[in-house]
């Protein structure tokens, strides 16, 4: 009786470790559908021999900043990827293929739900100690105040020691792996025929060993006549959701396309009087920044590192160093190709699901292109370095991890503010306005799907909620469907965008905290439009033509 018992305790076992088995490969295969494989690929003509030469190791150094990045999200990534490349059990080749998109075990569509194990992710990714409280960090600081630069700094994790905790900058942290990129930047600034592209990759590869990035990104923002435009090195905070200070190693490696570029230096000439639009106290705006703010037009060729995981950029804005910033403004970088399949595959479709049919006429790929420009240029405006209680700081010091949902969410409401003087000035014409409210709108739901957790979505959630609720957008119950109110849309957009503007300009954590809290969500309208959605891809995955010519 025992015998048979077991046995058949083994057997039912078997069973449902089966049927555990099936179902999550099914759910990983969901997971991943959501991502439509889309093949990247650049005009390689535009390229001689040696600037070839110069992609191939630019190419090289974007991989190891994939390596880091890898390391930068969770102190287990190495160990868990090198046990999921050696098995060739096919669920485990799944979780290969899903951990490879989201840069470890963790799922950024699904608020970083683990899909491996069961630990969550630290709030301060592998920046800090897991088990470090925000207090326990403050309190250091406190007691230590001369450690506060380093603590603070965007180049260096923390670690305990026998003493408590130290600040390790990058420079030694990574060292092995930064030592590598250094050299193949150096080896391709030796084909590098341009003399500014050349310098940037001399000085950025000292800044790989000396930990100091000031030089180099200025000699970024000085890159002319160009044909590669690349930015390597570590900038966003969005991975550091404990403080939002710590940056993340990254590469955009791009190829310069000369006839689009062209068309849009005129946006840079606007960006004074952008400063000078923005619905706040004069003394809150910021005239010191840098004036200089050239727009390029760009293929993407190859990313590494955090903008590559999970959900893919559109364009980048950089440096995000605001003496940078102050002495020469900032860059921004349209992916043409990567806005075109985001379009095809994402946007147009998510609008045939989501706004009403009188308004879906206006959703426009140029629409869509010209947001997302100034939504770029939208981040050079607006308070940077502050003065909070006659203390001298900077707004995402004192927004702390709330800054990346407000500055994403500032930036999507600017950009549709100062498409609207592109307007007024005549750069568009009055008749673009309708398709720049509609395809933004439309553009609300992709951005939703990433998660409100995430930057962009929950900055957009911010957005929704509020023009909703005051009119400016209209949810009809019975068909599922909403629509811009073009008669309300101007002023609540207007009200909303003073209200982000001061919390910046005070550096009001409260403020932010409470407005994210109340709009920040998944309201149940947001719900109900994106239980429409679940048989359309989240966002695209990238399949590099370079990767595959290895």
């Amino acid at each position: 009786m025992r015998i048979f018992l077991t046995v058949l305790f083994i057997t039912l076992l078997f069973s449902a470790c089966t049927t555990s088995k099936e179902d999550q490969k099914k759910m990983l295969e969901e997971k991943i559908a959501k991502y439509a494989v889309t093949d990247i690929n650049y005009d390689e003509s535009l390229l001689d021999e040696r600037q070839k030469v110069v992609v191939q190791k630019l190419y090289e150094a974007a991989k190891v900043m994939d390596e880091i990045f890898l390391e930068q999200v969770y102190s287990k990534n190495h160990e868990i990827k090198k046990k999921l490349e050696t098995s060739s059990d096919e669920l485990n080749k799944l979780k290969l293929q899903f951990f490879t998109i989201n840069f470890g075990p963790f799922d950024r569509l699904d608020g970083n739900k683990p899909f491996i194990g069961n630990d969550e992710k630290p709030l301060g990714a592998n920046y800090y100690p897991e088990d470090i409280t925000k207090e326990e960090f403050e309190q250091w600081i406190q007691v230590n105040p001369e450690d506060e630069k380093s603590f603070r700094s965007e180049f260096t994790v923390i670690r305990r020691n026998a003493n408590g905790l130290v600040a390790i900058p990058y420079s030694e942290f990574y060292k092995t792996k930064l030592e590598r990129a250094s050299e193949l930047l150096r080896e391709a600034a030796e084909f590098a025929d341009n003399p500014t592209l050349k310098n940037y990759l001399l000085t950025r590869a000292t800044a790989f060993e000396t930990n100091d990035y000031f030089e180099s990104d200025m000699a970024w923002m000085d890159l002319k006549d160009h044909t590669i435009e690349v930015i390597i090195g570590p900038y966003e905070v969005y991975e550091d959701e404990l403080f939002n200070y710590k940056a993340a190693f990254e590469c955009f490696l791009t190829i310069v396309d000369p006839d689009e570029t062209k068309k849009l230096e005129i946006f840079a000439k606007y960006l004074k009087e952008m400063e000078d639009n923005l619905p706040i106290p004069d003394e809150h705006k910021n005239y010191d920044r840098g004036s200089d703010s050239p727009i390029i037009v760009a293929q993407e060729v190859f990313t590494g590192g955090d903008t590559k995981a999970g959900v893919q950029t559109l364009a980048f804005n950089l440096p995000n160093d605001e003496r940078v910033r102050q002495a020469k403004g900032s860059k921004k970088v349209m992916l043409k190709n990567i806005h075109e399949a985001k379009f095809e595959k994402l946007l147009y479709p998510i609008a045939q699901k989501v706004l009403d049919a009188e308004q879906l006429e206006y959703v426009t790929f140029d629409a869509f292109f010209n947001h997302t420009l100034m939504h770029e240029m939208s981040h050079g405006v607006g308070p940077g370095f502050i003065t909070v209680n006659g203390r001298d700081t900077e707004v995402k010091t004192e927004l702390k991890e709330t800054y990346s949902k407000i500055e994403e969410c500032k930036a999507d409401i600017l950009g549709m503010y100062n498409n609207v003087l592109m307007i007024e000035k005549g750069v568009y014409p009055k008749e673009f306005e309708n398709e720049l409210w509609a395809t933004f709108l439309a553009g609300i739901f992709r951005s939703v799907r990433f998660g409100v957790d995430a930057a962009h979505g929950g900055g957009n959630a911010i957005i929704f909620n509020y023009l909703l609720e005051n009119g400016a957008y209209e949810y009809n119950e019975a068909s599922n469907k909403v629509k811009v109110n073009y008669e309300k849309v101007y002023d609540v957009l207007k009200e909303l965008a003073t209200k982000v503007l001061m919390i910046q300009a005070e550096g009001n954590y409260d403020g932010a905290k409470q407005l994210i809290e109340q709009y920040g969500i998944d309201s149940p309208t947001m719900i109900n439009l994106k239980s429409q959605l679940t048989d359309l891809p989240v966002d695209i995955w990238p399949n590099f033509e370079i990767e595959n010519n290895q």
